[in-house]
């Protein structure tokens, strides 16, 4: 949607600044337990001690449960949202979704401090991730639909601030490592940051009714595609006299043909019901069926979808376990800053790229040649040092090496999302641009899915 002509200003950016909040509060829940896989891994992984003896530590794949567990969740509520759009107020769903998902950041906050034997934490972690990203599915989907009721760019900005969530947590992470505290406090440290931070969004969503900017578009969402009649286009009295001026039996001369009674009678009639049906515009645009506009976009469709696959497919399941050349402090810092920060960041970059710069067009070959080709990183990242391994050779042991291959694979997977989520409203008409929206939220979930499926194999196969 293009900015109207009669709409206010959106004073100060405020309108703006709130929907990058809401972007970066969306992907709280997902970028927050993944950053901190190294907590919960030490938790999940240290040896007890059972009648006298040391129980071996057993492997609970932390972080391919928690991938798949986060992104389940986002494609089963993607697909039931159709329903609870119709059922939930659009408050209900937005207000809700962040007042539980804070209540879960307080509850993992609080388990920090609470000692558990490894199975049951791993199942209450579990059930956490899954209901955390169960209400950021609704969250998510909720948004997207609102922010499409705005001018374009604030999608791209919704976007970026979803983008930078990422960035948030490993900051978060870091400084938590950098405070040199506990484990447990920084733990405990860590997991109100989040807190805060849904806090914050929740307020930011609540002042958003109050901006004349947003009310402009977001209350008049149901006139979105009906004209306002301006009057009658044509008074009674006209009519009248057009219906005595054609009837034959007063002798009067339609178009000055006395041989074209009837017919002119017809097309005075005509012009009548030309004039009468007019007002028809007013009725809402038949929108195209889902098949239609999937037909459409299918090449978007499958764009974001297998963008994602190869992304989720090794991030992070398995970059979290490459290991630095290097000992000391830098071993602390090395994922947090090679992996989750170093991801995001040049994730939030390649997504705020196709602002200023869109290439190749959305009719171009070029552009699924190049998203497909991005399966090379799989190897290239499986090949890295990653340990421990079962059955590949490591060829890429440098951390320079590392960082260089995770700089290309973030920019291309952000370029290329947003590319796509960019491109596919643009190949139907307005009155479809909602459909194709959900369309491609849809397949998103899918490629996030699939890649996290998928990870449990090649973290195997490494």
């Amino acid at each position: 949607m293009n900015t109207r002509e009669d709409a206010p200003a959106d004073r100060g950016s405020l309108v703006g600044i709130i929907f990058f909040i809401l972007g970066l509060g969306t992907l709280l829940p997902w970028n927050f337990f993944m950053t901190a896989s190294m907590y919960f891994n030490n938790r999940l992984n240290t040896s007890e001690w059972s009648n006298g003896t040391i129980t071996p530590t057993k492997e609970y794949y932390f972080n391919n449960w928690m991938t798949l567990l986060s992104q389940l969740p986002l494609l089963l509520f993607t697909f039931l949202n159709s329903f609870l759009y119709q059922r939930i107020s659009e408050k209900m769903r937005i207000a809700g979704s962040l007042v539980f998902i804070l209540l879960l950041f307080i509850l993992t906050a609080v388990l920090v401090m609470i000692p558990m034997e490894q199975d049951r934490f791993f199942s209450v972690t579990m059930a956490t991730i899954w209901f955390i990203n169960s209400f950021g599915a609704i969250l998510q989907g909720s948004l997207f639909g609102l922010v499409g009721l705005l001018p374009q760019k604030y999608s791209a900005i919704f976007m970026s601030g979803q983008g930078l969530a990422g960035t948030f947590a490993a900051l978060a992470m870091i400084l938590a490592i950098a405070s040199e505290a506990d484990s447990d406090s920084a733990a405990l440290g860590y997991f109100i940051t989040p807190c805060v931070g849904t806090l914050v969004t929740l307020i930011s969503y609540m002042l958003l009714p109050k901006l004349e900017f947003a009310r402009y578009y977001l209350d008049s969402k149901s006139k979105s595609y009906e004209l306002e009649p301006s009057g009658p286009l044509l008074s009674t009295d006209v009519v009248e006299d057009t219906e005595k001026s054609s009837d034959p039996s007063n002798g009067s001369v339609a178009n000055g043909n006395p041989n074209k009674g009837d017919n002119s009678a017809i097309e005075v009639e005509g012009v009548k019901q030309a004039f009468i049906t007019l007002p028809s515009e007013n009725a809402p645009i038949q929108k195209s069926s889902v098949l239609e506009v999937f037909k459409k976009i299918w090449v978007m469709a499958f764009c974001v979808t297998f963008v994602f696959v190869v992304t989720l497919s090794v991030f992070p399941a398995v970059t979290v376990d490459v290991r630095t050349v290097y000992g000391g402090k830098w071993e602390w810092y090395f994922i947090p800053v090679c992996c989750f920060l170093m991801f995001n960041m040049m994730d939030w970059i390649g997504r705020s790229v196709t602002s200023v710069f869109k290439w190749p067009s959305k009719e171009s070959r070029l552009f699924p040649a190049l998203v497909v080709c991005r399966v090379i990183f799989v190897p290239l990242l499986m090949t890295c040092n990653v340990q421990e391994r079962n059955y590949s050779t490591v060829l890429f042991s440098n951390d320079y090496l590392f960082a260089a291959i995770m700089v290309f694979f973030s920019v291309s997977s952000g370029y290329f999302v947003c590319l796509s989520m960019t491109y596919a409203p643009q190949l139907v008409g307005p009155k479809d641009g909602e459909t194709a929206g959900a369309l491609m939220t849809f397949f998103l979930a899918l490629g996030l899915s699939l890649g996290a499926a998928l990870s449990f194999p090649l973290r195997l196969w490494v």
